[in-house]
């Protein structure tokens, strides 16, 4: 299932660059816990001879007790989903697949392409999809403003009706802001969710993009609703606030793995999404039965005790 969203924000890609990396290792932190949350393998530069100049990043997005009672009856030992993204800024690539214990999850991947421009979505191929692409595809508007966000997630100081930046002087936004603002950017981010089930293919996918566009409208609210403390960081400042910023996630995420794997705790499912997702599951398995053939990826699962955690967080935030 292939669709294009575009998110407009009222900053320059220049800034954007800036605030996406400071919101991405903030927000990591912030959603990890539990034994849940966002670990960094690698951050390094990357040479693309096409794209020129850019950053690999390789991260391990711990799920358990974020996913649905559906998907946890199917899936005993679920480990991670790896990440993989190359970000040549303004252009970025991302694939991600699971990793797991046990080979009962079906061919089941997430491919994203990112470009970002200084306008108001108004571009119809600025990542230069072919013919058949574009006939597939859906374009979807995400409005920072007035798309609601879940009632758990929603925070006074984020509300952007009433937000105001003090150092930019931007905000608070008003009802189709996005047509007047003098500054403004556009991320338009092709999302190409795969799950080859019969029976269960559409269903499964649509509830994969309903959970990633709820992480993009979050995201991307945070990143302007923060905006007081990252503008004025040039691209060391925030590389090096990022650096730091991993390490407390990744100690985080291991020592309540540690703690899981010792029988201390284990994540536990936020009230309300039990509910949600029991009803997702009823419809599903209505429709079908997940088979038992080996993951999507060519690589081959790594052995691992009890990684379990996760919150979809940094996928296309951002990517």
């Amino acid at each position: 299932m292939l669709k294009e969203y575009r998110i407009c924000m009222p900053m320059s890609v220049e800034e954007y660059h800036i605030g996406q990396l400071y919101m991405i290792a903030r927000h990591s932190l912030e959603q990890s816990h539990g034994g849940e949350g966002v670990e960094v393998v690698e951050n390094t530069s990357h040479t693309d001879p096409v794209h020129g100049q850019g950053q690999y990043t390789e991260k391990r997005i711990h799920l358990s007790g974020k996913l649905p009672v559906w998907i946890r009856s199917y899936i005993p030992r679920f480990i991670y989903l790896t990440e993989r993204a190359w970000n040549y800024y303004p252009y970025t690539e991302t694939e991600n697949f699971y990793l797991l214990q046990c080979s009962v999850v079906p061919r089941f991947s997430i491919k994203i392409r990112t470009r970002y421009e200084n306008n108001n979505g108004s571009s119809e191929n600025c990542l230069n999809m072919e013919e058949e692409e574009l006939k597939k595809r859906t374009v979807d508007r995400v409005d920072i403003l007035t798309d609601p966000v879940d009632e758990k997630h929603y925070k006074e100081e984020e509300d952007l009706s009433v937000f105001r930046s003090e150092k930019t002087g931007r905000g608070p936004l008003e009802k189709g802001w996005d047509k007047c603002c003098d500054v403004i950017m556009c991320s338009y981010k092709l999302v190409d969710v795969s799950f080859q089930v019969f029976g269960l293919q559409t269903k499964v996918e649509e509830f994969v993009h309903r959970a990633i566009r709820n992480i993009l409208l979050l995201g991307h609210r945070q990143a302007f609703a923060w905006i007081d403390e990252w503008y004025g960081m040039t691209l060391d400042d925030v590389r090096e606030y990022e650096s730091g910023m991993q390490e407390k996630t990744n100690e985080k995420v291991r020592e309540a793995q540690k703690d899981i794997d010792g029988g201390i705790k284990t994540p536990e499912t936020p009230e309300g999404e039990e509910e949600e997702g029991e009803k997702e599951g009823q419809d599903l398995k209505g429709s079908g039965r997940l088979s038992k053939n080996n993951s999507l990826s060519s690589q081959g699962s790594e052995s691992s005790q009890s990684q379990r955690s996760g919150y979809l967080s940094s996928w296309f935030k951002w990517s």
